[in-house]
């Protein structure tokens, strides 16, 4: 029988795994010493165990309850990055879910490939970006996605070509539904299709690509990025400006003065904080604008005052 290789933590709080800072506490969190080890891992734990897969934490808001369950945390494991093939119409490469996305960006361009310069944008892991379609100035994750490894609760590996998904603003979805808790499945990595480019023009676009947001976005607090999706035709941003919300604050969680569809922690915010300034944003645009915001950022765990 194989023997488990990775790392498991006992009540681990999660304020230390999430851009924002606070949450409350995961009762099991595993580390996988790879792609191979979760597969084993994933296979024996219980049916009944909830998971929950994580990459840097970046989109996540665990509630002060905690989370019952499991955490496995792929950063840094999930972490094969390669040139799959290279020739005169471009070349594909394959980036773990536990890959930054910034790194592949770079690494596509150290190979003369055009595409992906966006991803530098992105303060996640792939795993996130293909299960969200992350996206900034003007790209989205599976503009460039050819095809994708799955892994399932069994522990099973998969490929499954991009056509296999129904894809939307920060949305995606299999085709087939899936009904049986074993076949849950989480993106282990993905190939990613890309144009030939040269690698100076690449760079200056990832710099420029930098430069943009340390300007636009608050980089200086902790962070989830942005908190809504925006509306169709519109900005979140731009309608809780409008609505006089830049600024406001619960506890130690504030709207940011910088970028309105930023919430900051300026020391010391829960995630109730958080979650309360999220609730009321929502509230007074839909109030003043009829429009019904809806969380970019992912909430999970229990409400509760362990944080």
């Amino acid at each position: 029988m194989p023997v488990m290789r990775g790392k498991m933590r006992i009540n681990e709080p999660m304020s230390r795994h999430t851009s924002w800072r606070t949450g409350g506490v995961a009762q099991h969190y595993y580390i996988p010493a790879d792609l191979k080890d979760l597969s084993v891992f994933l296979n024996r734990l219980p049916v009944e165990e909830p998971v929950y897969m994580i990459g840097l934490g970046s989109n996540l808001l665990v509630r002060a309850g905690g989370l019952a369950g499991t955490v496995i945390a792929v950063h840094a494991r999930l972490n094969d990055l390669r040139l799959v093939c290279l020739d005169q119409s471009g070349g594909v490469v394959y980036a773990g879910a536990g890959v930054a996305c910034a790194k592949v960006a770079r690494f596509a361009a150290m190979h003369h490939l055009t595409g992906a310069e966006f991803l530098a944008g992105i303060p996640g892991t792939i795993g996130g970006a293909l299960a969200m379609n992350a996206g900034c100035y003007g790209c989205e994750t599976w503009e460039a996605v050819e095809k994708v490894q799955v892994i399932n609760r069994s522990g099973e590996l998969s490929m499954r070509l991009a056509e296999a998904y129904v894809v939307d603003y920060r949305s995606v979805q299999r085709k087939t539904v899936i009904d049986d808790a074993l076949k849950a499945e989480w993106f282990a990595g993905g190939y990613f299709r890309l144009k030939p480019g040269e690698e100076a023009v690449s760079r200056q676009t990832i710099k420029q690509l930098l430069t943009l947001r340390v300007k636009s976005q608050p980089l200086d607090k902790p962070n989830a990025g942005s908190v809504f999706r925006n509306p169709p035709g519109d900005y979140a941003a731009r309608l809780i400006e409008m609505c006089g919300l830049k600024g406001k604050s619960i506890g130690g969680a504030m709207i940011s003065a910088k970028h309105a569809n930023f919430i900051v922690n300026m020391g010391g915010a829960t995630a109730t904080d958080i979650e309360a300034l999220i609730m009321l944003v929502q509230e007074k645009v839909k109030k003043e604008t009829d429009v019904a915001l809806i969380e970019e950022v992912r909430i999970i765990g229990e409400a509760g005052s362990h944080e």
